[in-house]
């Protein structure tokens, strides 16, 4: 692949996403997809923090024995053959949209590897890895899907939402690692976190006590918010335009600038900061608290239903890949009284929000140009236990990187498929088995970016995006 040098990159006034001129960038990315499909224009990255079991949403075993099984029924999809958990009824009438991947699998039980591993689409761990973000970490998916693509309406090219999995510092596998800070994924934080509260879409949190599983109410922090972007009060639209107009002119005199490798990232962000800032259209799509009464009821007046529709509106006005983290922490970590957990707090939020996310895409005509995924860091165990200490007495499942579901739509999917089987105990693929590398590229796949792309770290050393193959019976 064809590589400019710093300066020829300023002097030419491209920040290509991979480092080379966009003209070629657009045509390597006609000729990868020429053959296939449109690529998408967005991807909406739903991630369920926490471990979201395969055996209480996707891939039921109703015949396996009780402590395999749970206490859920699965329910017929209107895909002949196809069920899913009870309390997913309004996915359950969309299975004609999206297909399931049961077969996803790594070697990891550790949150932090899960995340290191689902969130960047590589399985072996970096060297000197620990649990915190550092920048030996792996790219994200998210910021190498940003760092490969060109903006539109120049908007960053890559958004996380409502806010960072965040366990006592910053979970690793979130930022762009090795390629720099100049590549991490824009936080859009629209979520309150308070000490009070650890799991749960808010205001419908939830957290365990000596009496057991129990709703609480934060009450130290907003629960979802409008991010703060507006100007101040004395400065108009037109007048930042001016005011950036002059540092511009001011800039252009400075021809040392040139040698500084921070130059061309510093003008993007500043342009970004200016489209955030001063387009009306982009400033709404945040303003999700403000929407129509009917569109907050159908996708939820919780932390989930928000983002998503954030998620919704960000797609319309332009950014190429949205990761929506569904919890901070915990959320899906359901260890211990997971079945009233997830039947009264997690699932129905759940299946509202993305179901909704799916209608409205549907009825569109987006669907297809926009590609959803909704993945965690890994499933859940094939036993059901009763943690030691735990308050609740009452059983959950433990961490199980060996397999997970994971739920892909729109963006070229066929719908109505169901990919990979796993054994009888929903422990471990025994047909089609998946990487997190072809997890990853599929996404990368989806949206048009070439077999052929690599990512630059610091030291302009390149390694190729791709790491395993496109899911091809998704398409």
């Amino acid at each position: 692949m064809y590589r400019m040098n710093r300066r020829q990159l300023v002097h030419a006034g491209t920040a290509g996403a991979l480092g080379i001129g966009l003209p070629r960038l657009e045509a390597l990315r006609a000729a990868a997809t020429r053959q296939q499909y449109a690529p998408a224009k967005s991807v909406i990255f739903i991630y369920a923090v926490g471990g979201m079991s395969q055996l209480e949403t996707f891939d039921m075993k109703p015949s396996a024995p009780a402590e395999t099984r749970g206490e859920f029924q699965p329910i017929q999809t209107v895909t002949t053959g196809i069920e899913i958990c009870e309390h997913l009824p309004l996915l359950a009438r969309q299975s004609h949209l999206y297909s399931l991947v049961r077969s996803v699998s790594h070697p990891y039980t550790g949150h932090g590897q899960g995340h290191m591993v689902m969130q960047s689409g590589r399985t072996a761990l970096p060297i000197g890895f620990t649990s915190r973000a550092k920048r030996t970490d792996w790219p994200s998916i998210a910021a190498k899907a940003g760092y490969a693509t060109k903006s539109r309406n120049n908007l960053p090219q890559a958004l996380v939402l409502p806010e960072l999995c965040d366990n006592e510092g910053l979970v690793s596998g979130q930022t762009a690692g090795r390629m720099g800070p100049r590549y991490d994924p824009w936080l859009v934080k629209a979520s309150g976190t308070s000490k009070e509260f650890e799991w749960g879409p808010c205001p419908d949190c939830f957290h365990y006590d000596d009496k057991g599983f129990q709703r609480h109410q934060c009450a130290a922090n907003p629960v979802f918010e409008t991010p703060k972007l507006g100007l101040p009060n004395d400065v108009s639209g037109q007048r930042l335009s001016s005011r950036f107009d002059l540092v511009g002119k001011i800039s252009r005199g400075q021809r040392q600038l040139e040698k500084n490798e921070a130059t061309v990232g510093f003008d993007r962000y500043r342009q970004r900061a200016i489209a955030l800032l001063t387009r009306g259209k982009t400033r709404q799509a945040f303003d999700v608290r403000n929407a129509a009464d009917p569109v907050q009821d159908r996708y939820g007046r919780n932390k989930f239903g928000w983002s998503l529709l954030m998620a919704r509106r960000l797609v319309d006005v332009g950014v190429n890949i949205i990761q929506v983290n569904l919890g901070h922490t915990g959320t899906w970590d359901t260890h211990q009284q997971q079945f009233p957990v997830l039947q009264q707090r997690l699932l129905p939020p759940t299946d509202q929000a993305v179901s909704a996310l799916l209608e409205d895409l549907h009825q569109s005509g987006q669907l297809d140009e926009v590609l959803v995924v909704l993945a965690s860091e890994f499933g859940r165990t094939p036993r059901i236990f009763v943690p030691t200490g735990a308050k609740t007495g009452l059983p959950g499942r433990d961490h199980w990187g060996p397999v997970q579901t994971v739920l892909f739509a729109g963006g070229g999917v066929q719908g109505g498929r169901v990919i990979g089987k796993t054994d009888r105990q929903g422990a471990y693929p025994v047909a089609a088995k998946k990487t997190p590398e072809d997890f990853a590229a599929t996404i990368y796949q989806a949206m048009g970016i070439p077999a052929t792309a690599s990512w630059y770290d610091e030291t302009d050393r390149p390694t190729h995006l791709y790491g395993g193959k496109p899911i091809a019976e998704l398409f």
